[in-house]
């Protein structure tokens, strides 16, 4: 007789390191979709402070893991994650992440990890020096996945190589022990801006760990702040095409009219179907405008969020609870299933 499929809740998880300084490319490469995922309502949602993932490359100081964990926090509530129709937690409150990649540890084969594109390029000539928890990333990313059978995951390009390990530990688990446990996650990679890049290179991803803060737009920055970001960031003497097929090679330019498009929640090809032969001079205008308007509140609220910690702590709390209803089942199962005696 052949065994119906297992029905998974339909579950999304995501999460985000708290390593201080969220961006733009936060917002609209990952943050945004959060918002609209939850308020849809066909999905159970749960997002993440992946604080343990936070000491794999350098071990930071501990206030300041705290305060960057918190402002994260306050990242999440002032975009629109409500942690009432959300679970918001921080990681290393939900034991059950820790304890299963353990497990997925041993699943996992050495081969895969040393494949992943993102240990290449962060232990680089200097693997020997890198952390174990920097090698093994993947399988505890796998395990914050997995811990809650999550079946979606909201991801940028460059954590999809990331998801489709994931995929490969689900699989080897339920083979290894003949059973169908763990779902085989989605990753969700769609939007006009999932990839921000560099606002003074635009083959750079924006990043917080870039030294010029003028390469990013930081979800702190004020609203003078956003505007005049904006205002210098490089671009090219052409006007703007007519067709998305004018950008190719104008990597600048491609950018800004990305994060236009995010930013408004409308197409690429709508952007330039209003702006079509303006001078970046006028279409910057536009961009800072649009801006300041969708960005200065979300400052707004962080700031105020930030002035009650004991409140976020609150909120995180609560969520560990609401998790661990739901993922210390799923390891016990998984305790079970891989021989270990219950306590």
């Amino acid at each position: 007789m052949i065994m119906a499929e297992t029905q998974f809740t339909p579950r999304v998880f995501s999460g985000i390191q708290p390593s201080g300084g969220l961006t733009l490319g936060n917002y609209l490469g990952a943050m945004k979709r959060f918002v609209q995922m939850q308020d849809a309502g066909s999905h159970e949602t749960i997002f993440c402070m992946v604080d343990l993932h936070a000491i794999t490359a350098t071990l930071p100081d501990p206030a300041t893991l705290r305060r960057n964990t918190r402002e994260l926090c306050a990242g999440f509530l002032a975009i629109g994650i409500d942690p009432e129709k959300s679970i918001l937690i921080n990681q290393s409150q939900v034991p059950e992440h820790a304890q299963l990649a353990w497990i997925f540890n041993c699943i996992a084969r050495m081969g895969w990890m040393g494949r992943m594109t993102q240990w290449k390029d962060k232990a680089g000539k200097n693997a020997e020096a890198a952390s174990l928890g920097l090698f093994a990333y993947p399988a505890l990313m796998a395990a914050d996945i997995l811990v809650y059978h999550a079946t979606h995951v909201p991801v940028g390009e460059d954590q999809k190589q990331h998801i489709e390990l994931t995929r490969d530990i689900a699989a080897k688990f339920n083979h290894d022990y003949g059973v169908d446990f763990f779902p085989i996650a989605e990753p969700v990679i769609e939007g006009a801006a999932t990839r921000v890049m560099n606002l003074q290179d635009g083959t750079k991803k924006m990043s917080k760990s870039d030294p010029s803060d003028k390469t990013r737009i930081n979800l702190t920055d004020t609203a003078d702040e956003i505007a005049k970001k904006i205002r210098k960031a490089k671009t090219d003497p052409d006007p703007l095409p007519d067709a998305l097929a004018g950008l190719d090679a104008r990597p600048e330019a491609r950018n800004l009219v990305n994060i236009y498009a995010a930013l408004a929640d409308i197409a690429p090809q709508a952007v330039l179907d209003s702006h079509a032969g303006a001078l970046f001079g006028h279409f910057k205008m536009a961009l800072a405008d649009l801006a300041v308007e969708k960005l200065a509140p979300i400052s707004g609220e962080m700031t105020r969020l930030m002035a009650d910690p004991a409140e976020i702590d609150r909120i995180l709390g609560r969520g560990a609870e609401r998790a661990r209803a739901i993922t210390a089942p799923i390891l016990d199962r998984t305790y079970d299933i891989v021989g270990m005696l219950k306590s």
